[in-house]
Protein backbone atom coordinates (compact mmCIF):
# COMPACT_ATOMS: atom_id res chain seq x y z
CA UNK A 1 0.00 0.00 0.00
CA UNK A 2 1.15 3.49 -0.76
CA UNK A 3 1.79 5.81 2.13
CA UNK A 4 1.48 9.37 0.94
CA UNK A 5 3.23 11.97 3.03
CA UNK A 6 2.48 15.64 2.77
CA UNK A 7 4.34 18.78 3.70
CA UNK A 8 3.99 22.47 3.08
CA UNK A 9 0.97 24.62 3.56
CA UNK A 10 0.48 27.19 6.28
CA UNK A 11 -0.52 30.82 6.15
CA UNK A 12 -0.23 33.15 3.20
CA UNK A 13 -1.54 36.59 2.41
CA UNK A 14 -3.85 37.13 -0.53
CA UNK A 15 -1.73 37.26 -3.65
CA UNK A 16 0.97 35.21 -2.00
CA UNK A 17 2.33 31.75 -2.73
CA UNK A 18 2.70 28.40 -1.05
CA UNK A 19 4.01 25.05 -2.18
CA UNK A 20 2.67 21.68 -1.12
CA UNK A 21 4.56 18.41 -1.41
CA UNK A 22 3.33 14.84 -1.62
CA UNK A 23 5.82 11.98 -1.48
CA UNK A 24 5.90 8.20 -1.27
CA UNK A 25 9.25 6.78 -0.19
CA UNK A 26 8.52 3.05 0.03
CA UNK A 27 7.16 2.18 -3.40
CA UNK A 28 7.55 5.43 -5.29
CA UNK A 29 5.14 7.19 -7.59
CA UNK A 30 6.42 5.99 -10.97
CA UNK A 31 3.11 4.30 -11.77
CA UNK A 32 0.64 6.59 -10.08
CA UNK A 33 -1.00 9.80 -11.07
CA UNK A 34 -1.56 12.17 -8.19
CA UNK A 35 -4.65 14.27 -7.71
CA UNK A 36 -4.80 17.19 -5.33
CA UNK A 37 -8.08 17.73 -3.53
CA UNK A 38 -9.15 20.37 -1.05
CA UNK A 39 -11.94 20.52 1.45
CA UNK A 40 -13.51 23.09 3.70
CA UNK A 41 -15.83 22.16 6.56
CA UNK A 42 -19.34 21.45 5.41
CA UNK A 43 -18.42 21.15 1.75
CA UNK A 44 -17.55 18.28 -0.54
CA UNK A 45 -13.97 17.50 -1.38
CA UNK A 46 -12.97 19.39 -4.53
CA UNK A 47 -10.37 18.14 -6.98
CA UNK A 48 -8.07 20.96 -8.08
CA UNK A 49 -5.18 19.35 -9.98
CA UNK A 50 -4.17 16.07 -11.53
CA UNK A 51 -0.67 15.14 -12.68
CA UNK A 52 0.05 11.96 -14.56
CA UNK A 53 2.47 9.28 -13.45
CA UNK A 54 5.06 10.54 -15.94
CA UNK A 55 4.50 14.12 -14.85
CA UNK A 56 3.94 15.11 -18.48
CA UNK A 57 0.18 15.58 -18.34
CA UNK A 58 -1.77 17.84 -16.01
CA UNK A 59 -5.33 18.99 -15.58
CA UNK A 60 -6.72 21.73 -13.37
CA UNK A 61 -10.04 22.84 -12.01
CA UNK A 62 -11.24 26.13 -13.43
CA UNK A 63 -11.03 27.67 -9.96
CA UNK A 64 -7.24 27.32 -9.88
CA UNK A 65 -6.27 27.26 -13.55
CA UNK A 66 -3.46 29.70 -14.26
CA UNK A 67 -2.61 30.03 -10.57
CA UNK A 68 -1.74 26.51 -9.43
CA UNK A 69 0.86 24.27 -11.04
CA UNK A 70 1.42 20.59 -10.35
CA UNK A 71 4.84 19.13 -11.02
CA UNK A 72 6.72 15.93 -10.35
CA UNK A 73 10.27 15.19 -9.36
CA UNK A 74 10.62 11.55 -10.33
CA UNK A 75 14.03 11.21 -8.71
CA UNK A 76 12.52 12.20 -5.37
CA UNK A 77 9.17 10.43 -5.85
CA UNK A 78 7.59 13.72 -4.95
CA UNK A 79 4.76 15.70 -6.47
CA UNK A 80 4.40 19.41 -5.83
CA UNK A 81 1.51 21.81 -6.00
CA UNK A 82 2.76 25.35 -6.47
CA UNK A 83 0.01 27.77 -5.52
CA UNK A 84 0.40 31.36 -6.65
CA UNK A 85 -1.90 34.37 -6.52
CA UNK A 86 -3.65 32.83 -3.58
CA UNK A 87 -7.14 33.96 -2.67
CA UNK A 88 -9.03 33.70 0.62
CA UNK A 89 -11.31 31.14 -1.03
CA UNK A 90 -8.30 28.85 -1.46
CA UNK A 91 -8.34 28.32 2.29
CA UNK A 92 -8.90 24.60 2.87
CA UNK A 93 -7.29 21.36 3.91
CA UNK A 94 -5.40 20.02 0.91
CA UNK A 95 -4.98 16.31 0.26
CA UNK A 96 -2.99 14.39 -2.29
CA UNK A 97 -4.48 11.15 -3.51
CA UNK A 98 -3.60 8.20 -5.71
CA UNK A 99 -5.44 5.22 -7.09
CA UNK A 100 -4.45 1.60 -7.52
CA UNK A 101 -6.23 1.89 -10.86
CA UNK A 102 -4.09 4.79 -12.04
CA UNK A 103 -3.31 5.08 -15.75
CA UNK A 104 -1.02 7.44 -17.63
CA UNK A 105 -3.94 9.06 -19.43
CA UNK A 106 -6.34 9.46 -16.51
CA UNK A 107 -5.61 13.15 -16.01
CA UNK A 108 -6.85 13.83 -19.54
CA UNK A 109 -10.33 12.98 -18.31
CA UNK A 110 -11.87 15.97 -16.47
CA UNK A 111 -13.77 13.47 -14.35
CA UNK A 112 -10.47 12.55 -12.69
CA UNK A 113 -10.96 15.63 -10.50
CA UNK A 114 -14.44 14.57 -9.46
CA UNK A 115 -14.25 10.83 -8.76
CA UNK A 116 -13.29 11.03 -5.10
CA UNK A 117 -14.30 7.39 -4.62
CA UNK A 118 -11.73 6.29 -7.23
CA UNK A 119 -8.78 7.15 -5.00
CA UNK A 120 -7.81 4.63 -2.38
CA UNK A 121 -4.60 6.21 -1.13
CA UNK A 122 -4.75 9.55 0.62
CA UNK A 123 -2.27 11.82 2.29
CA UNK A 124 -3.06 13.08 5.80
CA UNK A 125 -3.95 16.55 4.59
CA UNK A 126 -2.34 19.90 5.20
CA UNK A 127 -4.01 23.17 6.13
CA UNK A 128 -3.72 26.18 3.87
CA UNK A 129 -4.96 29.51 5.17
CA UNK A 130 -5.08 32.60 3.00
CA UNK A 131 -5.78 35.71 5.00
CA UNK A 132 -4.54 39.21 5.49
Amino acid sequence: QLQLKQSGGGLAQPGGSLRLSCSETRFGLDYHAIVWFRQVPGKEREGVACISSSGLSTNYADSVKGRFTASKDRAKDTVYLQMNSLKPEDTAVYYCAASSGSTETMCEDPESLKRVFFYDYWGPGTQVNVSS
